[in-house]
């Protein structure tokens, strides 16, 4: 059975979270996945201060900071498709998303041990933001930046979809998740991503 994690880079549970629910459960729906949503919500993440000391003791993870970032690089790393959701913060990923992001520095001895172990994972991106064209391209290429960096096979959605799913909201705090195409979308990504996971977990490399 394969596994996909989904990540939501939200400091707030509300649609952004709501919108990577309804794609797992999506995923799911294909049959052999397991699912995981984590929220980096309230999480202890401390940025990368890139001093190599992870390189220099050969870990796969920080050796400086031991924070929530401890638990989350087992869940990654132990996943065979990766969802990730964030919303726009002034046409940018959020805080949270960019510290968990930095702390992957380590994961370059992976890279070099195992060539093939980020490739066999799937990435896919979804975004909110608070009008219909309000910088989630910008989020979604944030995100598959940090999956081409580590090698990680990207799912795009494609068709209408291209790069991943893109959502809104208003954007006066409210949480409101009245985007019935968005969320289509959201939900069409789950499949294809899950589709593509399996596919890639299954293949002889």
């Amino acid at each position: 059975m394969a596994k996909i994690l989904g990540i939501s880079g939200s400091p707030r549970k509300k649609s952004c979270y709501t919108a990577l629910e309804a794609a797992l459960d999506a995923a799911r729906a294909q049959g052999d996945i397991e699912t995981e949503l984590v929220s980096l919500r309230a999480k202890a993440i401390t940025p990368c201060m890139h001093c190599n000391k992870c390189l220099r003791d050969e870990s796969d993870r920080c050796t400086v900071y031991h924070d929530d970032m401890d638990e989350l690089y087992d869940k990654f790393y132990g996943a065979d498709g990766i969802l990730i959701a964030c919303p726009v913060y002034d046409m940018n990923i959020t805080p949270q998303l960019a510290a968990f992001f930095s702390r992957f520095r380590s994961a370059w001895r992976l890279s070099g041990e195992k060539p093939y172990f980020f490739a066999k994972k799937v990435g896919a991106a979804m975004s909110v933001g608070g009008t219909r064209n309000g910088g989630q391209e910008a989020v979604i290429h944030c995100i598959t930046n940090f999956y081409s960096t580590h090698g990680i096979t990207i799912c795009s959605g494609g068709g209408s979809i291209y790069a991943g799913a893109s959502l809104w909201n208003p954007g006066d705090g409210s949480g409101t998740m009245d985007d019935p195409f968005g969320m289509e979308n959201a939900r069409a990504l789950g499949e294809k991503l899950a589709v593509l996971t399996k596919i890639m977990k299954n293949a002889e490399i």
